[in-house]
């Protein structure tokens, strides 16, 4: 019973790289569901140590496939126009870097202490970020991206319709 505590404990816990404001990087895992709930991130180094990382001091965090791999992806803006359903957005950071990517078209997610952000390169190391608000100048939406955009064409087809069926009901 106890390995089974143990590999339910360990699946929680992915694979990040963690990007301080400082330039320096620290790898390990974190309990994903838990990011950006507290003040700090705790880290479990490769060691096994426990690290809190104040929130504050952090630019990003890269959900990685390996940690042997260049964590930042290639590239920092689409080529085109997203395919992935969500908001298109453009972060500047505090130190002017720049990036774009998806985030999900949820109000009361984008509330929360930080973004949660697919990066531009889907076929790179990174897999998703989560940026801290607190390491963000700006975010701007550049365009809504799949299921919301077709939601909101289907919506105005059909008031165009209602409209019509009024015209000629007169």
């Amino acid at each position: 019973m106890a390995s089974k505590n143990r590999s339910q404990a360990s699946s929680t816990h992915k694979k990040v790289v963690i990007l301080l404001l400082n330039g320096t990087n620290a790898r390990g895992y974190l309990d994903a569901s838990r990011l950006g709930r507290s003040e700090a991130v705790d880290l479990l180094t490769a060691d096994g140590e426990h690290r809190a990382i104040p929130l504050s001091d952090v630019k990003s965090v890269y959900f990685v496939r390996e940690f042997m791999e260049p964590f930042e992806p290639e590239r920092k803006t689409f080529l085109s126009r997203p395919k992935l359903d969500g908001l298109w957005v453009r972060l500047r950071f505090r130190d002017d870097d720049v990036m774009e990517g998806t985030v999900p078209n949820d109000l009361l997610d984008m509330l929360d202490t930080g973004v949660q952000l697919t990066p531009p390169d889907l076929h790179g190391n990174s897999l998703r970020m989560f940026i801290p608000r607190s390491a963000l100048a700006e975010m701007k939406v550049l365009g809504v991206v799949g299921l919301a955009r077709q939601a909101a064409k289907e919506a105005k087809a059909t008031a165009v319709a209602a409209a019509q069926e009024k015209l000629f009901g007169e």
